[in-house]
């Protein structure tokens, strides 16, 4: 199971995530309550190992405006949330930089087609709100089967393990279902939520 923990702000929740075996961690660098800078993400990325994945999460940036902030943070992989085209991801790639598309559950079946990005995410109708959903509903949509995909919405410790294997999801990832309070991560939750969702050899 890929595991990627979002909204990372501090060395500590950082090192939490990669020590707990997170395959990938996410900066928020839009508008948000866990938002950081381009510095503060340069910083925070000097002792993450090579086999970690660092994202730089947008919501509604142009590309470009997108694609400069992640370089000046020093990152090659973006997650791009709102309204989104196949021209965009096409865009990113241009770049030489990596994608994470996100949308949520209530998309356009046409939204949820392959369009060549590297990872599709499906979160809940009210992103970045914690709030869970029917997980399972995702585990028979068509253009799903067979792909790398990641389930984000509602999860933390205690639900991502039966909710991934619901979902017949490939990865999953998490921000406010491992704080202690809005934008302040819980590094105990941290670890029980990688250790939860890496768990179940059935997935």
């Amino acid at each position: 199971m890929f595991v990627k923990v979002c909204g990372l702000s501090t060395p500590e929740s950082v090192r939490e995530a990669v020590d707990s075996g997170a395959d990938a961690i996410g900066f928020v660098l839009t508008a948000s309550p866990r938002v950081v800078s381009p510095g503060q993400v340069s910083a925070l990325l000097a002792d993450v190992p090579d086999r970690v994945i660092p994202v730089g999460v947008f919501r509604h940036e142009p590309v470009a405006d997108a694609l400069a902030i992640a370089r000046a943070a020093g990152l090659e992989w973006i997650q791009l949330h709102g309204s989104r085209t196949q021209a965009d991801v096409a865009t990113v790639h241009d770049a030489g930089m990596k994608l994470i598309r996100g949308v949520t559950m209530g998309a356009a079946r046409s939204e949820i087609e392959d369009w060549g990005e590297d990872l599709l995410l499906i979160d809940s109708a009210v992103p970045g709100s914690g709030e869970s959903w029917d997980y399972a509903a995702m585990a028979e949509v068509p253009e799903l089967q067979g792909r790398r995909w990641l389930l984000a919405g509602g999860l933390d410790p205690a639900n991502v393990a039966q909710a991934s294997v619901a979902a017949n999801a490939w990865g999953v990832d998490v921000s406010s279902g491992v704080e202690a309070s809005r934008g302040v991560k819980d590094l105990a939750k941290i670890r029980a939520f990688v250790h939860a969702a890496k768990s179940d050899a059935t997935v």
